[in-house]
């Protein structure tokens, strides 16, 4: 299976690759809205920009019409620099044109070019709000025929009259009527509209030109780039493959990307959990199978010596098989226990409980260990309060922080389990004089698998595994816990939950069965 899906793996597009399309995507999207617009819009970029300056250069002569020192000068400028002839006439109450000013020294004289037409251009603008465009052929400029319009603005005054590629010579005729202190003025403009079909040529062939230069340019650069990104990415498999193979030592090392160093610190902080938990794992199975191995060997050779030797069936050496047995299903259920909690399958049963009256039942199953053993358990409270919890798993905590005690308490064996009141909350701590615990390793008690002590010794109570359910457990209902230890003083294991305070007599319709955490 393996094998299958790293032949299927060598057949994928690689990053290289994968960027070299990319980037020739990007290149061509480029390229073609350069081609759309510098070819395919040119055409009309080029008249509107064309008509805009004769629109400017009329606006610029109708506002000196009042000024006629200033208006033969303001005519030659704009003629000179958007290359226009430009004729200004004032028409009189007769209908009759005179010339004020005329810069067509490109085109010939009044009479050649407008003598024949002006009557025309003159009624054309009347009719179309004093704004008439047209596009007319230039060679009827210098003749004496009836002037044929190839398109103009006719009944639209507000457009410019666009033609579509064109290679003869055309030019454009701007006319616009003015009232001016109750005086009409006619400014006739004509540019010349060159032909550019050779320059769209010319552009089609450079877009060419430049859309394969530049799919050499991307190859190129994703040859680059896919190497600048992908050597860390390759060493990260590299790692990632010898800690799949159970090397937790692999080191993955990140090259300056803000990207890949945070994926490197997330690959190397799971690296260094999974090489802790492989480690608790391991010790967690020889510690169980030591404790498994000890009862299931006593158990064995007791049954042994009873069958063998006549007379060793005694009540105290049945009361010894029946000890570990018990042993060893309490071993059992508190790894089935743990493995409930966290799998979420075992929920908590909310209701309301003595908290003190539950810590003294507790230690009255101590009181065979205390007497045949030489424990002293003190039990200090300042009240009785009640908390809502799961009353079973609360006493499940308690029974097992008390179990942790007794294991690792000192010469003396005595533990001392205290209530206060702190707030609106009660805490329960179970204090023992033994050899503490160093302060770089009490954030490591609650883990799973965890043992302080490497060399493993078989409890006096309890499996080992009391910790790891206790965290679990107050997990599940929220509450505060904690340990406070000094290295040979003794530890301190805490916990806290919320002091529930009755408000009626009749408290059965104020808890809620159905109540989860």
């Amino acid at each position: 299976m393996r094998k299958s899906v790293v032949n299927q793996s060598t057949h994928r597009i690689g990053i290289k690759w994968k960027m070299y399309a990319i980037l020739i995507v990007f290149v061509g999207i480029i390229v073609g809205v350069v081609w759309f617009f510098q070819v395919q819009l040119m055409n009309y970029f080029y008249q509107v920009n064309k008509f805009n300056e004769l629109k400017i250069s009329a606006q610029s002569i109708a506002a000196e019409l009042r000024e006629p020192s200033r208006l033969e000068t303001t005519a030659k400028k704009y003629a000179s620099e958007y290359y226009i002839d430009i004729w200004v006439y004032h028409i009189n109450q007769q209908d009759v044109a005179q010339l004020l000013i005329e810069t067509n020294d490109s085109l010939g004289s009044e009479n050649e070019f407008l003598a024949p037409k002006f009557a025309k251009l003159y009624d054309k603008a009347v009719l179309n709000d004093g704004l008439y465009i047209a596009l007319v052929l230039q060679d009827q400029f210098w003749s004496d025929f009836e002037l044929q319009i190839i398109k103009d603005n006719s009944h639209n005054p507000e457009t410019y009259p666009i033609v579509s590629n064109h290679t003869s010579r055309i030019s454009a005729v701007y006319i616009s009527i003015l009232n001016v202190d109750h005086h009409e003025y006619m400014i006739i403009q004509t540019t010349e509209l060159t032909p550019i079909q050779a320059m769209v040529n010319t552009l089609k062939n450079q877009a060419l030109w430049i859309g394969f230069i530049f799919s050499i340019l991307a190859l190129l650069m994703a040859v680059l780039m896919s190497k600048l990104i992908t050597k860390p990415i390759v060493k990260m498999n590299e790692a990632a493959k010898m800690l799949a193979k159970g090397q937790y030592d692999a080191n993955f090392l990140g090259h300056g990307y803000r990207e890949i160093d945070e994926l490197a610190e997330s690959l190397n902080y799971a690296a260094h959990e999974l090489a802790k938990t492989d480690h608790l794992q391991k010790e967690l199975i020889s510690n169980i199978s030591h404790d498994l191995r000890t009862p299931l060997t006593m158990i064995k050779g007791y049954s042994e010596v009873m069958r063998d030797i006549p007379g060793e069936n005694t009540p105290e050496n049945i009361q010894i098989i029946i000890d570990e047995t018990s042993r060893l299903s309490e071993l059992v259920n508190d790894v089935l226990d743990l493995s409930r909690i966290q799998a979420g399958t075992r929920k908590p049963q909310i209701d309301v409980f003595s908290l003190t009256d539950t810590v003294r039942s507790t230690l009255h199953r101590y009181e065979r260990l205390t007497m045949q053993q030489g424990y002293r358990i003190d039990f200090f409270d300042d009240g009785n309060f009640e908390v809502m919890a799961d009353r079973g798993m609360i006493l499940q905590v308690i029974y097992n922080l008390i179990n942790n005690a007794i294991n690792y308490t000192g010469e003396n064996r005595y533990v001392a389990v205290r209530q206060q009141k702190i707030g609106n909350r009660v805490r329960i701590s179970v204090t023992d004089t033994g050899e503490g615990i160093a302060e770089d390793e009490l954030p490591l008690i609650w883990e799973r698998y965890y043992k302080v002590d490497k060399v493993h010794k078989r409890a006096t109570v309890g499996t080992g595994l009391g910790l790891s359910i206790v965290k679990e457990i107050l997990e599940l209902h929220h509450a505060v816990y904690g340990v406070s230890s000094c290295v040979g003083k003794g530890s301190e294991f805490w916990f806290e939950l919320d002091i529930f305070i009755r408000e009626s007599s009749n408290d059965a319709g104020y808890l809620d069965a159905s109540y989860e955490l």
